[in-house]
């Protein structure tokens, strides 16, 4: 086993205890949290090895990093797109995926439509904290947006993606991550048979633990698991 792999391992142990602590704190089983090996910052071989330690997640924000590691690795794993999609890359990208996390426009979901082969797994992107800096509808936007999916085969709406804020302050944090909770609720309780908005993609490397306790499915976890080759070289380089 190479030096990445044990490190890679080391890593998800860590993270799998912090997620197991979290689950326990919130009463939730520890199986209902994925999480995204965020692989945007390293190459084919890294993602390789993270595959190689059982991770089935993977995480891309760039249309070229995806395509690059979807067609240099042939193995049974889910791809995730996260980032923002331009409505003129969606053919890049929507049929080397299974989860998109940034629906948040209509123009967007009729490119969907028109260029994938089969439905595609979508998360709703929720601006909850506001911020300009952020992509994504309110929260008051949600539903309203939801009903308009209803023609639309393409597009299966399996939950709601937000990013916290950027702060230090956990309870900022907190509150965001269980307004984001409330509004799947009040999404799935509405029985949408396209929408049936059962999962929350919620936390990062920083924020997860919380993320975890509020209710999130799906983590999305990049440095902490599988490094940052581009900063591993900068150091290096030191």
């Amino acid at each position: 086993m190479g030096k990445t792999v044990t490190k890679i391992l080391t890593n998800l142990k860590k993270i799998n205890d912090l997620i197991q602590a979290a689950t326990k704190r919130a009463n939730r089983e520890a199986e209902k949290v994925q999480i995204i090996a965020v692989t945007k910052e390293v190459s084919v071989e890294r993602t390789q090895e993270a595959i190689d330690t059982g991770l089935i997640h993977l995480g891309e924000n760039r249309p070229e990093g995806l395509n690059r590691k979807t067609e240099a690795i042939q193995a049974d794993v889910h791809w995730h797109y996260i980032g923002s999609l331009q409505t003129r890359k969606v053919k890049q990208v929507i049929n080397s995926i299974d989860y998109l996390h940034s629906l948040d426009r209509l123009s967007l979901a009729q490119e969907i439509e028109k260029r994938a082969d089969k439905p595609v797994k979508c998360f709703v992107q929720v601006n909850v904290s506001g911020e300009e800096s952020k992509h994504g509808l309110s929260i008051e936007e949600v539903l309203p947006f939801i009903e308009s999916l209803k023609s639309f085969t393409k597009v299966q709406v399996v939950g709601l993606m937000t990013m916290a804020p950027n702060t230090d302050e956990d309870t900022i944090i907190r509150s965001v991550f269980k307004q984001l909770k409330q509004c799947q609720q009040q999404i799935a309780e509405q029985g949408f048979a396209h929408a049936p908005c059962t999962e929350l993609s919620m936390g990062m490397s920083n924020d997860f633990e919380i993320a975890v306790e509020e209710g999130a499915t799906f983590v999305r976890v990049g440095t902490a698991l599988v490094g940052n080759e581009r900063g591993e070289r900068d150091e290096h380089e030191k």
